[in-house]
């Protein structure tokens, strides 16, 4: 098991010393139909998460970026973040241009396999075929876990600080696999918790609607 550092803010120097270092920041999306007070939102977000992260420069500087969904290094790897998210692109483009090394995270084949089993899911209309498509799913996701948790174990050497970007529900499945002398720290500001809210508050307005 690794030691879970908790909400940093204020690190323990003294008990950081040694060891790998896992800055696991929660990975949030954005669309171009998304509201805008969940875009003002979420760059307080990505502004928060900025200050933690130079906060933890104090027990280690950051010499890899892992990033879920990316299975290409240095620029490739960039342009697909891009693609993907501008704000997340401007946080780790701000770090690799200071010399941190975007890793390669994800097996590409396995990913889309996982992917596409979730497509089918979520269009699937019989039990029986949803059964049978969820073991596909899960088997996916069972081994698309066991590769990232592999890339982060024999990728992160002894003494180097690394940044996991990462939806939190999928950090939470595979931290318990990271090996025993990684120290985890998670990077959550308060702007994650109202993002949090309005998210849970827009699914039951969203519910009352259809009640109507």
């Amino acid at each position: 098991m690794p030691k879970i550092l908790g909400k940093i803010e204020k690190p323990s120097v003294e008990k950081s010393k040694v060891g790998k270092k896992l800055y696991c920041v929660p990975l949030l999306f954005s669309t171009k139909e998304a509201p805008q007070d969940y875009v003002k939102m979420l760059d307080q977000y990505w502004d928060q998460v900025e200050e933690h992260v130079s906060n933890l420069e104090k027990v280690g500087v950051p010499v890899k970026i892992y990033h879920e969904i990316i299975f290409s290094t240095g620029q490739a790897g960039l342009q697909a973040i891009q693609r993907q998210n501008e704000r997340t692109y401007q946080f780790v483009k701000s770090k690799v241009d200071k010399g941190v090394s975007l890793e390669a995270l994800e097996d590409e084949k396995l990913f889309k396999e996982y992917m596409d089993w979730g497509m089918c899911l979520s269009v699937v209309r019989s039990p029986d075929v949803a059964k049978k498509i969820l073991e596909f799913y899960r088997n996916a996701e069972q081994r698309r876990d066991k590769h990232i948790v592999k890339r982060i174990n024999e990728t992160l050497k002894e003494g180097e600080s690394a940044i996991l970007l990462m939806r939190d529900e999928n950090r939470i499945r595979i931290q318990p696999r990271f090996s025993s002398d990684i120290h985890v720290f998670l990077v959550q500001p308060p702007a994650l918790n109202d993002i949090y809210r309005w998210a849970r508050n827009s699914v039951a307005k969203t519910v009352e609607r259809t009640k109507n």
